[in-house]
């Protein structure tokens, strides 16, 4: 097969979705590999690293023309959404929920589009999100701090306090894996910090986890409403595979944070959990509203792209090398989770949660995709 990948376009986004080591396997699997030109200098990875292991530099129009599979790590940008065809085959970052105009364009290309955020395995873990999760819920501590600071507009919290000073406040909606990796950091810096969830289960592992470190609270409007008072950080960070995230913050309760608090709403890249956030760059990060700092990038991971791309790359090479060798109909009926990662399929959603998050008909990737 045919592999290409793709150099990314999205403001601040310097991730790649190959690594030298995932262009010697494909290779080795006696696949061809073309590779947008200095799509890897972002993250540190030169074009003679991936030609050393025997990929093909080229352009992105030959890329768009000859590749069967495309590899990304973003959705596609608008200027983008009509360059792939029909029979074509899209693996990334999909996002679809986030956007009925992304998805209109993406389903009128015709593209197979095959999104990380849904390849789900039984169970319900997520495999090509997971890493770019940790990576998201550390960075949100990391940048939460510099926000804070009275020159970026923040409250002039330090997060860890002092001697004789009480730490800062961090409250953390959703304990999967970015709320568990920031609630991580946070406890360690020394903040005091509140977990709210829905499921027992992910609040008891965490306060295992942690040894009873943080505040663990079962998730509900009372609960919620009374944590974002006393926050100096709000992390939010709540995943429902495949739809637009909940909003849970509304702007009622924002108005009534403290001035200068920050809002880091990870949930952005599935429309968000807080009211008030819109999505925003790594050279525009933040915005204030009703006092309050909001943070909306929607690749927050793009800030440390060496260890991103290497994170990504990991988790997805076997996946790429089973659709490349058994084409994805094969791969999807061997592995349930490459078939759950199936979003839409020559025009059609193939995905129900995304069709359920724009009221839209769907079927199942079996009937539309051809052997």
């Amino acid at each position: 097969m045919i592999v290409g990948v793709l150099r990314e376009t999205k403001e601040g986004e310097h991730r790649f979705a190959m690594t030298p080591a995932g262009v010697r396997a494909l290779k080795s699997d006696g696949h061809r590999i073309l590779l947008e030109r200095d799509g890897g200098e972002g993250s540190g990875i030169s074009n003679d690293e991936f030609t050393r292991e025997g990929a093909e530099i080229t352009d992105a129009d030959s890329i768009y023309t000859d590749a069967e599979l495309i590899v990304k790590v973003k959705e596609p940008l608008k200027e983008e959404r009509f360059r792939y065809r029909r029979g074509q085959m899209l693996f990334t970052f999909l996002h679809l929920a986030s956007s009925e105009t992304l998805t209109d364009d993406v389903l009128a290309s015709g593209v197979t589009g095959i999104a990380y955020e849904t390849v789900e395995e039984p169970g319900g873990r997520l495999p090509l999100l997971t890493p770019m999760s940790e990576v998201a819920g550390r960075m949100s501590i990391q940048m939460a701090m510099r926000f804070l600071e009275k020159g970026s507009g923040g409250r002039g919290v330090l997060l860890s306090g002092v001697p004789g000073v009480a730490p800062g406040e961090v409250v953390i909606i959703g304990c999967g894996t970015v709320g568990l990796n920031a609630a991580r950091i946070a406890s360690e810096l020394g903040a005091h910090v509140t977990v709210l969830d829905t499921s027992y289960e992910r609040l008891k592992h965490v306060d295992q986890l942690l040894h009873g470190k943080v505040i663990t609270l079962y998730s509900n409007p009372y609960t919620i409403e009374q944590a974002t008072g006393y926050a100096d950080v709000l992390i939010a960070a709540v995943l429902v595979t495949g739809t637009r995230a909940p909003v849970l913050v509304t702007e009622d309760m924002v108005s009534r944070m403290k001035k200068g608090s920050v809002i880091i709403d990870v949930s952005v890249d599935q429309g968000g959990t807080v009211e008030t956030i819109r999505p925003t760059t790594h050279d525009n990060p933040v915005y204030h509203l009703h006092g309050v700092l909001h943070c909306g990038v929607t690749n927050i991971p793009a800030s440390v792209p060496s260890t991103s791309t290497f994170a990504l790359g990991n988790a997805t090479i076997s996946y790429i090398r089973a659709i490349a060798e058994k084409g994805l109909y094969g791969a999807a009926i061997e592995n349930e989770a490459i078939a759950r990662g199936i979003n839409c399929v020559d025009g059609i959603i193939t995905h129900e949660a995304v069709a359920k998050t724009f009221g839209r008909e769907w079927l199942p990737w079996d009937r539309v995709l051809r052997n």
